[in-house]
């Protein structure tokens, strides 16, 4: 069997795998969530200014803290995953936590068969498009859900993070999309001593593939930001130097870990 041919069957079972564990987890912080704080980064904020009203679509959600939190600041949220145990979750606490934040169980590419309706926004962020083959289908499936002068906002990690070994001590895989990388873990990023072992496909997608595929697409470039750290501690080696700023210890400021962008669906 084709890891590849495959990957949606081994990925969804990868995450519903993780979630207990993610949900239990420090990394996920679930007492403080459930009593009022955010989930989401200054990053994020900053770029999706004033959400009082608008719709947003928010892709590849997980159990679906940051469409929540986005909820609470006013925005009618629609998130969508391929995990049906984090979909689960995601609606529990919904539930739990009052919002109205509607859930979609659904592979991205799939969403146009599963959801009618199109947003103010698309928001997407950190960890999402590594789990994606096609990233021409997935900006069409972006410009698919955007109301025209709609807005997509989008936050991932840097493509030079994947390039290097879990210890950043050599350089492991190209910086260019050549195909599936297809890797087992023992515990997850939230809790790397969880007893849970899962094999995973990814894909490394270059900012020039990123930056291309929106824009044949349909979609213009308004800002392409790059950060010298992770807001979250989900790497090795890490130092935090200012509150929720991570870098690895030994690359200090030298490597870009995040990048951002914001683009508009043209109206014609």
């Amino acid at each position: 069997m084709n890891p590849e041919n495959n990957y949606i069957e081994i990925n969804k079972n990868s995450w519903n795998n993780r979630t207990e564990t993610h949900l239990n987890s420090e990394f996920y912080d679930l007492d403080s969530f459930l009593n009022g704080k955010s989930s989401l980064n200054d990053i994020e904020l900053n770029l999706l200014g004033d959400l009082q009203g608008k719709s947003i679509l928010h892709l590849q959600c997980h159990f679906g803290q940051d469409s929540i939190s986005l909820s609470r600041l006013g925005a009618e949220v629609t998130g969508v995953d391929l995990s049906d145990k984090a979909i689960e979750s995601a609606r529990k606490l919904a539930n739990d936590v009052h919002t109205n934040t509607t859930f979609v169980c659904s592979d991205i590419y799939d969403l146009p068969n599963h959801l009618d309706k199109q947003f103010d926004i698309v928001f997407t962020s950190y960890g999402t498009i590594g789990w994606l083959p096609d990233l021409d289908q997935w900006a069409k499936v972006i410009t698919h859900f955007l109301k025209p002068n709609g807005k997509f906002v989008f936050v991932e990690f840097h493509p030079v993070v994947w390039m290097f070994d879990d210890n950043f001590e050599t350089v492991g895989y190209r910086y260019f999309n050549s195909g599936a990388i297809v890797e087992t873990e023992n515990g997850t990023y939230a809790d790397r001593e969880a007893d849970i072992t899962q094999t995973y496909v990814m894909w490394n997608h270059g900012l020039s593939e990123v930056m291309n595929s929106l824009i044949k697409n349909g979609l213009e470039i308004n800002s392409l930001d790059e950060f010298d750290y992770s807001p979250y501690n989900c790497f090795n080696k890490t130092v935090e130097f200012e509150p929720k700023k991570y870098r690895i210890e030994h690359l200090e400021d030298k490597i870009p870990m995040v990048y951002s962008v914001v683009a508009t669906k043209k109206s014609h």
